[in-house]
């Protein structure tokens, strides 16, 4: 495999994370009841839709990151770093990652795993079910975690041609608080996430989310408001369908 000399240097440069001996990574409080073992597994991938789903990929990273482990993004091209610090990710320990040509995704991103401990990447982007096994493969060796971001109302797991995945969070759409009657700042968001898997995760599990929160920081637990002015709003009224 040939890798571009940039990867090469990041993988020198975050190799002694990636060999830690932890078998899991640590999540933020808010997304702890997600997991069997409240955090990420290494070695596993986590597949992440829905609405928002963009923004709860940075906030499963952002655990991690405030721990020391570096963070790749692929092929997500409106991700702009405001978002990724405001989500909890350090930006000293982040790679953005352009989207790989066509056919390079599953070379390119077996690069990043093999040296990086969380990698985030683009959903849509399309593997073939050998790419799929050998990448799935370097992942449980490297110890790493993938996380295949899809933005929409359909979950990854059924989508044509999607990353394999051992553990599948879904956004379900959510309401906004901050308008009053008709006018205000949009100030909030609460969503409830599902997550569901394989074996002890196949059990679901839910949570509600402030995706964002009102004071504009990373995800927290959705917490009754007193006098809150709540409002539900759909794709196509006034709020971005991804809510990234």
């Amino acid at each position: 495999m040939v890798v571009p000399a940039a990867l090469r240097e990041l993988h020198d440069r975050t190799r002694p994370v990636t060999l830690a001996r932890e078998h899991t990574l640590p999540v933020v409080d808010a997304l702890g009841s997600l997991f069997v073992d409240g955090a990420l597994t290494r070695g596993s991938a986590v597949g992440v839709s829905g609405v928002g789903a963009t923004s709860l990929g940075l906030a499963l990273a952002a655990g991690a990151s405030r721990s020391g482990s570096w963070v790749a993004v692929v092929g997500l091209a409106d991700l702009g770093l405001g978002a990724a610090f405001e989500a909890g990710i350090s930006l000293e320990r982040l790679a953005l990652v352009e989207a790989p040509s066509p056919g390079r995704w599953a070379e390119v991103v077996a690069a990043l795993v093999d040296g990086v401990d969380v990698v985030i990447v683009d959903g849509r982007a399309p593997l073939t079910p050998s790419e799929g096994r050998r990448l799935a493969a370097r992942v449980r060796e490297r110890g790493s975690v993938l996380i295949p971001v899809t933005q929409g109302s359909q979950p990854t797991r059924r989508r044509s041609g999607a990353w394999s995945v051992d553990l599948t969070l879904e956004v379900r759409s959510g309401r906004w608080e901050g308008l009053g009657q008709g006018h205000g700042h949009l100030r909030g968001r609460a969503v409830r996430a599902e997550s569901a898997g394989r074996g002890r995760a196949s059990r679901m599990r839910s949570c509600e989310l402030w995706l964002p929160s009102a004071d504009g920081s990373t995800t927290a637990r959705v917490e009754p408001a007193p006098d809150a002015t709540v409002v539900m709003l759909r794709p196509g009224r006034g709020v971005p369908s991804d809510g990234a």
